[in-house]
């Protein structure tokens, strides 16, 4: 039976922590790493009715995207909404994990959940995100050592490139080098010009993790005197996570048609569907993004997409980007969608891939509460 330490670490392999907002507060609420886990509860929401839905199920973790302690708060008592969850959720044993904006760039994440659930054709960010910094290390060893040095790389972080980790590149060489006065050669003596059968061997780090890869190699190294190299490697988009995606639908439609299908697809809100457009506007490349977008605007206008789709788009900026539209002659038709309803998308897509990874030593179920806030329209 997997612990909970089990579950969560196989989450943040595919939604790391370090890559939320600054702002954000993602994590572990409550919970003991060490407690089995059963059965696990899936929702957009940290609130009441989520938690008694989890008990009622016996979960032993809710799994949410959005955080419960987002603000600063001095008390957590029974007597306060934000207590009153976590107080019933440690009543019973239930943990509570929150992935948030690490959630919403990644493949698999809240944005490609909701390009797959409306049928975009090979979605990709509408804003990609730089690849992390990297550095590329270049050490010169001696053949015989050349598998302690790798293996020292490797343990210190280096050589993890996507789902691969010890990644290296060996070429063999000459090395050339005279000890002078001073010098305590593992090889050869002082004065003397020796020739030594070595090899070059590559990795990239994180830059973040320069100085610890740096120190790894050193210590392993039998030179007291290493040779090697340290180059920043250019920045580069990463295709793979980003804000937003952008895709082709698999035939193209009308807006209207394609209003009723974001209707169809999204469980139902009081909010519904809003749409700028003409509705016999035809649309075959679509941009979105999974809960508030409108920081998105100025690039879905310019995506070449047909609509853009996404949540909580207030008055003016919907309003101006409407004029800039007509002002240039073209560009697409605003859909306004229920911010939970947008992001619960996600949560089948991470229910499978929980359910694909964990087997059937968890069971893994998607919320069945709406949760947005609005709950009748006049």
């Amino acid at each position: 039976m997997p612990t909970l330490g089990d579950v969560l670490g196989l989450v943040e392999s595919w939604f790391p922590p370090h890559r939320a907002d600054s702002w954000d507060a993602v994590g572990l609420v409550c919970g003991d790493p060490a407690d089995e886990v059963r059965r696990i509860l899936l929702a957009v929401d940290p609130v009441l009715a989520v938690a008694d839905e989890a008990v009622a199920d016996d979960a032993d973790l809710v799994l949410t995207h959005h955080p419960l302690l987002l603000k600063g708060v001095h008390s957590v008592a029974a007597t306060t909404p934000k207590g009153q969850v976590i107080h019933r959720l440690l009543k019973a044993g239930c943990a509570l994990y929150a992935a948030h904006t690490n959630a919403d760039a990644p493949d698999g994440g809240v944005s490609h959940s909701m390009a797959l659930a409306l049928g975009l054709v090979d979605p990709v960010p509408l804003e990609p995100d730089p690849v992390e910094p990297l550095d590329k290390i270049v050490v010169y060893v001696p053949v015989g050592d050349a598998e302690r040095v790798r293996t020292a790389l490797t343990e210190a972080g280096a050589g993890s490139i996507g789902d691969y980790d010890s990644c290296t590149f060996t070429t063999p060489g000459e090395g050339r080098f005279r000890p002078l006065e001073g010098a305590h050669p593992t090889i050869g003596a002082v004065g003397s010009l020796e020739v030594v059968d070595e090899v070059r061997v590559e990795s990239v780090c994180a830059r973040g993790l320069r100085e610890r890869v740096l120190a790894a190699m050193r210590a392993a190294h039998p030179y007291e005197e290493p040779a090697y190299d340290v180059f920043e490697m250019a920045d580069v988009e990463d295709h793979t996570r980003g804000s937003g995606r952008i895709g082709r639908l698999d035939a193209p439609m009308s807006l209207q048609d394609f209003a009723d299908r974001v209707a169809d697809v999204l469980p139902p809100t009081a909010h519904g569907v809003r749409v700028a457009g003409d509705p016999a506007q035809s649309v075959g490349t679509v941009a979105l993004c999974g809960g508030a977008g409108d920081f998105l605007l100025d690039r879905a206008r310019t995506s070449g997409a047909d609509v853009y789709v996404t949540s909580d788009l207030r008055h003016h900026p919907a309003g101006e980007f409407r004029e800039a539209v007509h002002a240039s002659g073209g560009g697409p038709a605003l859909i306004d969608v229920a911010h939970w309803a947008a992001e619960w998308t996600w949560l089948p897509v991470l229910r499978d891939r929980l359910a694909a990874a964990l087997g059937d030593t968890v069971a893994v179920t998607v919320s069945t509460r709406n949760t947005d806030p609005w709950t009748f329209r006049a």
